[in-house]
């Protein structure tokens, strides 16, 4: 198993586009990785969130908001995925805070170790991080291409693009490409024991 001993962390929210968050749910198993899908769970100790296309329900049962530095760095990835999850994670009650998503994809940037996969809208999340994307290259849904420069990036014509520490695909429909691309990544390093990195 290519991925034995690797975790990866797949963001998660209502309005999710179903054949890739299932993808991710199977595919990355395959390979031996263990997947965790986090969310902002608001208090609670579940919840279930609804697909885009066919309200399709998915309980999360882990939130991002608990995992403290150690707890992180156990994470070989951190992916955001596409349809309308990162909007709904960006939400934020103090317009003088960062939302506690990007907050927490702030501190996955802040380590090269762990590998950061945003896919088609996932870059929603993280526009409010001044510079993250400052001169890197990704690509993004056509209807990101302003908001990607806007934010610093520079924008590659191609279905998946690394730079760094950084996967970046062009839509939803692109997630084998993006997931294999990760594997393949993941594949060449060796996973740090549990709690060290």
């Amino acid at each position: 198993m290519r991925l034995s001993g690797h975790k990866i962390a797949v963001l998660m929210e209502s309005d999710f586009y179903e054949p890739e968050i299932l993808y991710y749910r199977y595919r990355f198993p395959e390979e031996g990785a263990e997947v965790h899908f986090l969310s902002r769970l608001w208090g609670n100790e579940q919840m279930t969130f609804q697909g885009h296309e066919h309200r399709m329900p998915f309980e999360v049962t882990e939130s991002f908001e608990d995992l403290d530095e150690f707890a992180l760095k156990e994470y070989s990835a951190v992916i955001v995925p596409s349809g309308m999850v990162a909007d709904r994670l960006r939400f934020t009650e103090d317009p003088q805070l960062l939302p506690p998503a990007s907050q927490f994809l702030r501190r996955a940037f802040a380590d090269p170790a762990i590998l950061k996969g945003i896919i088609c809208h996932g870059m929603w999340l993280a526009a409010p991080v001044q510079g993250l994307m400052q001169g890197r290259r990704a690509v993004v849904h056509n209807n990101l291409l302003g908001d990607l420069r806007n934010m610093g990036g520079e924008y590659v014509d191609q279905d998946v693009v690394i730079h760094d520490d950084l996967v970046t695909g062009r839509t939803g429909n692109h997630c084998h490409l993006f997931a294999r691309t990760i594997i393949d990544l993941l594949a060449a390093r060796t996973p740090a024991p549990t709690g060290l990195r």
